[in-house]
């Protein structure tokens, strides 16, 4: 997956696309250059996904409050 790949696929695609190849890899007939190849795509679609999520994790940490004043954003675990 290259760097022009990931500007048009979205978190969403690329998500279903690792689903396939671990399913694909899943399945055990797969000759072991073709399980090579997938294996590289999905370790490329994971770090993209990682990326794209921790790009969304940055962004969420500060929001607005009601003053309209940026804070810090947590989630609190019950």
């Amino acid at each position: 997956m290259t760097e022009d790949q990931n500007k048009e696929v979205s978190f969403e695609e690329a998500i279903m696309k690792l689903e396939a190849i671990v399913e694909k890899l899943e399945e055990g007939d797969v000759p072991l250059e073709k399980a090579i190849d997938y294996y590289q795509e999905g370790m490329k679609l994971s770090k993209f996904c990682n990326d794209k999520l921790t790009k969304v994790e940055k962004q969420m940490e500060q929001i607005l409050n009601e003053q309209g004043e940026l804070k810090p954003f947590s989630v609190q675990e019950e």
